[in-house]
């Protein structure tokens, strides 16, 4: 094995963490190494056990803030479709649909800076109608919370809250402008205070450098968060970066191998924009990553449940519930 990463790989399973610096030259080690290693990380600290959640896009539209990769910002002409709570006989289809496939958890997804008092009545709703129909375990991603948000939510029985930094502290005034990396750490905080657990990941592919990925997975490391989404940029028209050219799968591959070297016990979950990998996309699942948000995302398609465990089942991960 390459004598850098040998070496991380060795601190990591006695019981230590990588630095900075480590990271960083791990970037100059043998790349299929790199995700060998990563991957036995992944089976060291959590076995073969795969985690699956899916989403439904429960508030669709019209968001205030300025995201620069988001169909749902209201300042971007996406053609997107906009409603303001998803009809509650679809919430339900959808949610009874992941059950029956061995979904493990769901979040419903709003657009928007927050949420107003009404919106967590609604949502309040379809939580208590999804539990009284499924054996799922429930999410939310709702934007910035307050404290009587993230209490009101808990109350409805979500147990798990959702909010992505999507970059590293530097690069996040490149991706937004309208609220703050400091906010969403903030929303972190009072979800975790409400009795909430965390996930917490970022975009990849939006302009920034292998060395801002890296202090976004110290980041989140340093929050303790142990759900990390990995979401591969999708240029979608309309947005300010439609024109971005997309990663490499060896671009995708480093990232996710070193996430895992970063936060060696937590969830490395693909999400959003992995479909354009095609088949490659499956190659991440052996260079770190042991979760995946499966079905469809809030404004792309995903790929097909059955497809995602059948190719996952191949090789040897188990999918039981918590």
């Amino acid at each position: 094995m390459d004598t850098i990463v040998h070496q991380a790989h060795q601190t990591i399973l006695t019981g230590g963490q990588i630095d900075r610096q480590t990271a960083l030259q791990l970037l100059d080690g043998d790349q299929q190494e790199l995700y060998r290693a990563a991957d036995a990380i992944r089976s060291y600290f959590l076995g073969n056990h795969f985690d699956l959640c899916s989403i439904i896009n429960a508030k669709s539209g019209n968001c205030t803030e300025n995201c620069r990769f988001c169909a749902q910002s209201a300042r971007h002409h996406t053609g997107i479709d906009t409603y303001k709570v998803i009809p509650e006989e679809e919430a339900l289809t959808q949610a009874k649909d992941n059950d029956d496939f061995g979904v493990h958890r769901l979040s419903l997804v709003t657009s928007g800076r927050s949420l107003s008092a009404t919106s967590v009545a609604e949502l309040t709703e379809l939580y208590q109608q999804m539990a009284a129909t499924t054996s799922l375990l429930f999410c939310a991603s709702a934007g910035l919370l307050d404290e009587e948000i993230a209490d009101g939510l808990y109350a409805a029985g979500v147990r798990r809250y959702h909010c992505n930094l999507e970059a590293s502290k530097g690069f996040f005034p490149k991706v937004c402008t309208t609220h703050t990396w400091e906010e969403k750490v903030e929303t972190l905080e009072l979800a975790r205070r409400a009795g909430m657990s965390l996930c917490s990941g970022g975009i990849i592919g939006m302009g920034e450098s292998m060395e801002d990925r890296i202090d976004m997975a110290f980041e989140l490391r340093e929050l303790a968060v142990k759900s990390i989404p990995v979401n591969i940029l999708t240029p979608i028209a309309g947005t300010p970066l439609a024109e971005l050219t997309p990663l490499t799968l060896a671009e995708v591959l480093t990232t996710v191998a070193l996430f895992r070297f970063i936060n060696p016990d937590a969830v490395i979950r693909m999400a959003g924009g992995r479909q354009q990998l095609g088949e490659a996309q499956y190659q991440c699942f052996a260079a770190g990553a042991n979760g995946a948000i499966v079905g469809n995302f809030l404004t792309t398609d995903g790929t097909g449940i059955a497809g995602d465990l059948h190719h996952l089942a191949a090789m040897g991960f188990t999918f039981e519930r918590p």
